[in-house]
């Protein structure tokens, strides 16, 4: 019996670019792209063989009207998107960080509950083959009780003065900067394994003080890099460094330590095949060692530019897992709950940006 094909509609094209062929080799049909600059939708619309391409959202979901929305839109934005897609009886698949801030987080995962429809968050940097297996490690147990965790998402996509601000310089839609870029990854990931994180002390810095905003009307006033310390539910301690200003780098290490072993994991995306990672484990005596993490994706996978490659390997999974739950009409993990959970810590990441000491994050 042939399997359902869902039809899709995608918002925001810079990084939601990713997302079509994500949808494609899943079996779906993306029927309408979206951004404000029409004629670079209608340009994407043609690569990808999309019959339509609109400049509102409004419209898209008017005339369109897509069983799924994805929402790769500016932050300030997803939920007024969210919104209206569940009121149309959509699906949804947001983009991280999910909103602004954790009300409008908690209205859009209200709305998704009342609609009776599926709202999953693209938190795909959970599905690289070495990440998938460190966290089925630390849920065998292989680190025992952990002591410790530490993680750095480094890159330099905005560390030359010169480059052209764009949306994320600017706090009033973006919301956060490398937080929300790298940092809310972050904290999903250590959530994801190793429970909820209780409270967070962070120090954020810009890179170039003279840099604008889009048009130059205010200066930039979102982070560059960011340090937090935080403390978990269990007791474990956390610290990890992002940044989008960090020269000759692009790459992801998370290491974890605990009674009964220690796990390291590296992802840098400059290699061959990049989106496998990189695994070391130790037991209780002995060093890291390599462990040995297949795959698990055809060859075609590592095909196509650099944000194909990212749709294909990481969203693919994720778009795969978020099918399975319209069908069984339940929001699997990564879900909006996850999205609200990271948003309350993004939250309180600015109020300790702000007052200079340790905040708890709300339960």
């Amino acid at each position: 019996m042939p399997r359902q094909s869902y039809t899709v509609g995608v918002v925001g094209l810079g990084y939601g670019r990713a997302h079509i062929p994500a949808f494609q080799q899943q079996g779906c049909q993306v029927v309408a792209v979206c951004q404000r600059d029409v004629a670079a939708a209608q340009s994407v619309a043609d690569r990808y063989g999309v019959p339509r391409a609109f400049s509102r959202w409004e419209d898209m979901l008017a005339e369109a009207r897509p069983d799924i929305v994805v929402i790769a839109a500016p932050p300030h934005l997803h939920h007024p998107i969210a919104l209206a897609a569940f009121a149309q009886g959509a699906h949804v698949l947001c983009e991280k960080p999910m909103a602004m801030d954790l009300a409008q987080a908690r209205a859009m995962t209200e709305a998704a509950a009342s609609a009776g429809r599926v709202g999953m968050i693209g938190f795909n940097w959970r599905f690289p083959a070495a990440m998938q297996r460190f966290h089925a490690m630390v849920e065998a147990g292989h680190l025992g009780r952990p002591f410790h965790i530490g993680m750095r998402w480094l890159g330099g996509r905005f560390a030359d003065e010169a480059t052209a601000s764009t949306w994320r310089m600017d706090s009033a839609e973006a919301g956060h900067g490398a937080m929300g870029d790298q940092g809310v990854h972050v904290i999903d990931l250590v959530r994801w394994s190793f429970g909820e994180i209780a409270r967070v002390f962070a120090h954020a810095g810009r890179a170039h003080p003279a840099r604008t905003v889009v048009g130059g009307g205010k200066s930039a006033d979102t982070d560059d890099f960011c340090t937090v310390q935080a403390e978990l539910a269990s007791g474990a301690h956390v610290t990890f460094t992002v940044s989008r200003v960090a020269r000759g780098i692009n790459e992801q290490h998370m290491e974890a330590f605990g009674t009964a072993g220690a796990l390291s994991y590296r992802l840098t995306r400059e290699r061959a095949r990049w989106f496998k990672g990189e695994l070391l484990a130790a037991g209780s005596t002995g060093n890291l060692a390599p462990v040995r993490v297949p795959t698990g994706l055809p060859k075609s996978a590592g095909e196509g530019d650099p944000l194909e490659v990212t749709g294909k390997a990481t969203i693919g999974p994720l778009v795969k897992r978020f099918l399975a739950g319209i069908k069984k009409k339940q929001s699997p993990s990564p879900s909006f709950e996850d999205g609200v959970r990271a948003q309350a810590v993004l939250d309180a990441v600015l109020e300790s940006e702000a007052g200079g000491r340790w905040v708890s994050v709300p339960a």
